[in-house]
């Protein structure tokens, strides 16, 4: 069940991508699939949502998005990262053809923290037609919460991308 505060968020993003005349989409890892999750439950989406890569394991990434090998395989980097992001966003764009894309890549826990990257850590990307760019933040709370935090943030980058087109 999504959120009102999260369906709000997806409502707000349709609406204003609808009115700009903006297609967007998503590249999602440890969300797993729910940024798209909400914005699919906002009737009309369709007009402007071109869809999303649900890249959870590190082969898709690479193989589907294009995320370069070696910051995959570097151990100060890898898939939380901001590099990572960034890549995943631009390969958002390129595979579905959209005009603004968010992505998400984290470790939602319980498990799975590394040095220097506690649970909670999520990277996103947002790509545009002005450039890419990523931001880190640090969640705190349950696996559930820590996600429902990271898709009410893609959202709101969503949106920021949408109004710089």
């Amino acid at each position: 069940m999504i959120s009102d505060e999260i369906f709000e968020e997806a409502r707000q993003v349709v609406e204003l991508a609808t009115k700009r005349k903006v297609t967007f989409g998503c590249a999602e890892s440890c969300t797993g699939g729910l940024v798209s999750g909400a914005v699919t439950a906002v009737p009309g989406s369709s007009v402007s949502f071109r869809g999303a890569v649900v890249s959870y394991v590190t082969p898709v990434k690479h193989d589907v998005l294009g995320v370069e090998a070696w910051i995959l395989d570097d151990v100060e980097l890898g898939v939380v990262s901001g590099e990572c992001a960034e890549q995943m966003a631009q390969g958002t764009r390129r595979v579905i053809g959209c005009d603004v894309a968010v992505s998400v890549t984290g470790i939602a826990g319980p498990g799975g923290a590394e040095p220097g990257k506690p649970v909670g850590t999520v990277w996103f990307g947002l790509s545009t037609s002005s450039g890419v760019s990523s931001e880190c933040h640090h969640f705190s709370g349950s696996r559930e919460e820590v996600r429902d935090k990271a898709v009410v943030q893609a959202l709101r980058l969503l949106r920021e991308g949408i109004l710089k087109q």
